[in-house]
């Protein structure tokens, strides 16, 4: 079977009209998904600096952000200026014919602004409203601000990440703001599947420190049913065994052989049955119970040849191994380049740009990265007269404030 090739082909989301008024990473996230799917993402950007992704980094490419560049692919800009009226005139129009909005402000700014659910449901009754916040609408810390680091803290992530009696450690990539994302787009496609049902839209919220939380999958698990406090464990798996990282004569291999057919594969490709005598490696839970000596015993075999030596092995063995990639080894792999993971695009300003490919191949109605991500107002005045504001309209606005445009 081939990758689908998205020329001439449908995507599934072509159709669906976007407002996202969020910025930095979950909210952009979240939209960068749908827009790779056909929906048409208009992002709402403030005057002076836009999105706030504008300005992080390092690097910098001809005053862009790689950061921005990377989240806001296949989108248009316009910029509204929410603290005049007009703005916010302007943007209650876009409303009108909107399928979906996306905000992530701080709890009450949306309701001074007239622009919370119950106003903009009164314009538009099939809306569907997605709020994103650190905390959740409700509940005591609803006033708070939230963040990745922050959930990752207390959603008890950064308490079983690391090694045993290591400082605090986050995960290496800002899971909570992306999970957030994810499951921000989850919600949004079953609101809109309710809608095509129902016809009614609806209001829906995510919590970045919830988005944590229900990744905590097999710890809430265990947690549950001992009442023990799941301790970090490096690289090594909380319920099966071997499932880790083992040193190498020049590195580190990755080994999953936690049942038990792959364990037994394991130990005949390496040349060690005899483990297949010990005791208590005789089944998962023992081998669980003395992974500290597991680990040590395989090390042992592992230490005797190159990462790339044993992978072959075990490859050809069936016993699932790979290499701990840096970034450079990641985006050189013959897999990820097959499986179009690295796309290119061409910016105005910085010209050619990689992107990260779809990550869900749809055979039928293909995604597609059609686009890179927008210079900021660049698509102020066709959006707004897609909306119906006459010229003389836009440039008043544009006059006055209200919008910018490049």
């Amino acid at each position: 079977m081939e990758l689908p090739n998205a020329v001439g082909m449908p995507s599934p989301l072509e159709g669906i009209k976007v407002l996202d008024c969020s910025q930095i990473l979950a909210g952009p996230y979240c939209s960068m998904l749908l827009a790779d799917m056909g929906a048409d993402v208009v992002k709402i950007e403030k005057p002076g600096g836009g999105d706030d992704t504008r300005r992080m980094g390092p690097p910098f490419l001809e005053g862009e952000s790689a950061a921005f560049l990377a989240m806001n692919r296949n989108k248009r800009s316009i910029v509204l200026n929410f603290k005049d009226a007009d703005g916010v005139a302007a943007m209650r129009r876009l409303l009108v014919d909107a399928d979906v909005i996306i905000e992530n402000y701080r709890a009450g700014v949306m309701d001074r602004l007239g622009l919370d659910y119950e106003a903009v449901r009164e314009l538009n009754p099939g809306i569907i409203y997605c709020s994103i916040s650190g905390f959740g609408r409700t509940g005591p810390y609803a006033e708070r601000a939230g963040f990745d680091l922050i959930a990752q803290g207390m959603s008890g992530v950064m308490s079983f990440t690391g090694i045993p009696g290591s400082p605090p450690v986050k995960v290496g990539v800002p899971m909570a703001d992306l999970n957030a994302g994810l499951y921000s787009a989850y919600g949004i496609l079953s609101a809109y599947i309710h809608r095509l049902k129902t016809g009614e839209g609806q209001y829906l919220e995510v919590s970045i420190m919830e988005a944590a939380l229900a990744y905590t999958v097999w710890e809430s698990a265990s947690y549950f049913a001992t009442g023990n406090v799941p301790p970090p464990l490096g690289s090594a798996h909380r319920l099966s065994a071997p499932y880790q990282a083992l040193r190498t004569a020049d590195g580190h291999i990755t080994i999953g052989a936690p049942n038990q057919s792959n364990w037994e594969r394991l130990c005949q490709a390496i040349d060690r049955e005899d483990l297949l005598e010990v005791e208590k490696y005789s089944d998962n839970a023992g081998r669980l119970i003395n992974r500290e000596s597991l680990e040590r015993d395989l090390e042992e075999t592992f230490g005797t040849r190159s990462t790339k030596e044993w992978c072959e092995i075990l490859d050809a063995a069936g016993v699932p191994a790979g290499p701990i990639y840096n970034m450079e080894q990641v985006w050189d792999d013959e897999q990820v380049q097959a499986r179009e993971m690295d796309v290119t695009l061409e910016h105005p300003k910085v010209g050619t740009t990689r992107n990260i490919g779809l990550a869900a191949k749809l055979y039928g109605s293909p995604g597609k990265i059609h686009s890179p991500s927008p210079l900021m107002g660049q698509h102020t005045r066709e959006v707004l007269a897609e909306s119906g504001f006459s010229e003389a309209e836009i440039e008043e606005l544009i006059a006055s404030g209200a919008a910018e445009a490049v």
